[in-house]
């Protein structure tokens, strides 16, 4: 067994297979087993197997006024992945949709009037930030991939804010000490990015008139510190 578990929550099966695969490059084909939410159901006793659990995105929201069944059974398996997390058992890096999950879970406000669309995006690490051990090595900024239509109004109590933006003021937080939640896509390679586009080209996370010329900024951009994030906290709770 794997000492990684990437947690599926996408309904694409095409997006899926794209991310599983940008997360075994990021943290090493060998290390990253699968769960897909939509599914299976989340078995606590299997996930406490595994050292560290990523979560990858979703075209989800936590704010939509309606929910699928299959939407409220993800969230509620990725509160009981938090929750194992917030009490040390796991280790847990949530990207995306669940920071929303997350920051719902823990009393917070999220709203979609901070949204960012597919791009490459500099964000910046506060002082904690620069103080942990997985955000730290990329002090004072760094460069990432975003795309959402929701994000936390501000950072939930009891967790700490590690980065930030203008434009969208919660970037990533961490909950005690295994629990970290991003609002971008750590994960992905500028290629990743922009082939993941085309699953998503006529979902509101960018002009589809437009696709081309985005898609060539994406493939243009220098990202590289998403994925020494992830490693970094593979180092940190699964080496």
């Amino acid at each position: 067994m794997a000492s990684l578990l990437y947690v599926c929550v996408r309904p694409e099966i095409g997006a899926a297979d794209a991310e599983h695969a940008s997360f075994r490059r990021a943290l090493g084909a060998d290390v990253v087993d699968r769960l897909d939410l939509l599914d299976e159901r989340l078995d606590l006793d299997r996930l406490e197997r595994y050292r560290g659990v990523v979560v990858g995105g979703s075209p989800f929201n936590v704010s939509d006024p309606s929910k699928s069944s299959p939407q409220l059974r993800v969230e509620a398996d990725l509160q009981r992945i938090a929750g194992a997390a917030m009490e040390a058992r796991i280790a847990a890096f949530f990207t995306c949709f669940s920071i929303g999950v997350l920051t719902r879970m823990l009393g917070g406000e999220v709203a979609n009037d901070t949204p960012e669309s597919a791009s490459a995006t500099v964000i910046q690490t506060t002082d904690a930030g620069a103080a942990d051990p997985v955000f730290g090595p990329s002090a004072p900024a760094l460069t990432v991939f975003t795309a959402h239509k929701e994000s936390a109004v501000e950072v939930p109590e009891g967790a700490v804010l590690l980065a930030t933006n203008d434009v969208c003021p919660v970037q990533a937080y961490r909950v005690g000490t295994h629990l970290y939640a991003a609002q971008f896509h750590p994960e992905p390679t500028p290629r990743d990015f922009a082939d993941r586009m085309t699953f998503y080209r006529t979902t509101g996370y960018f002009d589809p008139e437009e696709f081309d010329l985005v898609q060539g900024q994406v493939l243009a951009a220098s990202v590289t510190e998403g994925a020494a994030l992830l490693r970094r906290f593979a180092e940190r709770f699964a080496a």
